[in-house]
């Protein structure tokens, strides 16, 4: 236990035979339950996992998917285990040992203090980050950070694909755990969703860990694309339920017109200017009406993100 409260930390694997034992090793005793949820490995992950039952007993579960449900169908099924099982905590930490051990306290604290329900590790609050963080990835993260902002409303939250995650069992009981995105924007899902039920977030600083055999599968540019078109999908999604279904704000109103007027006076401007390179002088007027209509666009976004912002800020659970 950790400071009298039951701590499980899930552990998603896909392919992890050759860091997985590492991870296990290095659990720190006060973990009451580490769930390895193998994700249908064609390696020897599970031979591996197994191999550490005799030495740990109970305190070690392995949950074996017969098909591949991507790492947030893993992810789902280490939350359903620890929720049907009443562990008062669940961590989530991947299987190839990026994520440090001694950083768990830094997540568990806040949640434990009545700070937070929900904490997310920031890679990004050491300026080591932009040393270590290979750039490519840095880049696509910090890409999908921002977009992430706008579709969860979490303003104050950075580093959005960071899965070192530590969260309540009332988190767990309230979300549709089937609901939960399947593969790589299972962090963006959660934390859009999170909003939605007004629950705390609290990023917290961890160490970011690169260089020791791991071996990712994400492709930053395809990666980088599919989010960004679930981020939109995510983020009209809790327009409807956080401010239409739930409760009417009048943002909708300022992100309707912005969304229309924002990307028309775009498209105008942009038009007269290739008119006006191209084929000859335009009107006044036509120069005119686009920019009126994209400054009044981007006036009604900057206004519908700061009423989401104090909104989120003042109607999240205490």
């Amino acid at each position: 236990m950790y400071k009298g409260a039951t701590v499980g930390v899930i552990v998603p694997a896909y392919n992890e035979a050759k860091l997985i034992g590492r991870v296990v090793e290095t659990m720190p005793d006060y973990i009451d339950k580490i769930i390895v949820v193998d994700d249908a490995s064609r390696d020897s992950t599970c031979e591996v996992v197994r191999s550490y039952k005799s030495s740990l007993g109970d305190r070690l579960i392995l949950i074996e998917h017969e098909k591949n449900q991507g790492v947030g169908g893993a992810i789902a099924s280490g939350y359903k285990w620890a929720r049907d099982n009443k562990l008062e905590i669940s961590v989530v930490m991947a299987g190839d040992a990026q994520m440090d051990p001694g950083d768990l306290p830094k997540l568990l604290d806040p949640v434990l203090n009545g700070e937070a329900d929900y904490t997310k590790g920031n890679r990004l609050f050491s300026g080591e980050a932009w040393k270590i963080i290979p750039k490519l990835r840095y880049f696509g993260n910090a890409i999908l950070s921002l977009l992430t902002k706008i579709a969860s409303g979490y303003w104050h939250v950075a580093d959005s694909q960071s899965g070192y995650t530590a969260t309540t069992l009332e988190v767990l009981k309230t979300l549709d755990l089937d609901g939960i995105h399947k593969r790589y924007g299972v962090p963006n899902d959660l934390l859009v969703k999170l909003n939605v039920y007004g629950f705390r977030v609290k990023d917290v600083p961890i160490t970011p860990i690169y260089g020791i055999g791991e071996e990712s599968g994400i492709r930053i540019n395809r990666v980088v694309f599919t989010l960004s078109f679930l981020l939109l999908k995510l983020f009209f999604w809790r327009m409807r339920e956080k401010y239409i279904i739930r409760d009417f704000h009048p943002l909708i109103f300022f992100y309707s017109l912005g969304l229309t007027l924002f990307p028309a006076g775009l498209l105008l401007g942009l038009y007269l200017f290739s008119h006006r390179l191209f084929l000859g002088p335009v009107s006044a007027t036509s120069a005119l009406f686009a920019t009126f209509l994209f400054v009044s666009g981007l006036q009604s976004l900057f206004f519908a993100m700061w009423f989401d912002m104090e909104y989120s800020r003042n109607n999240l659970r205490r």
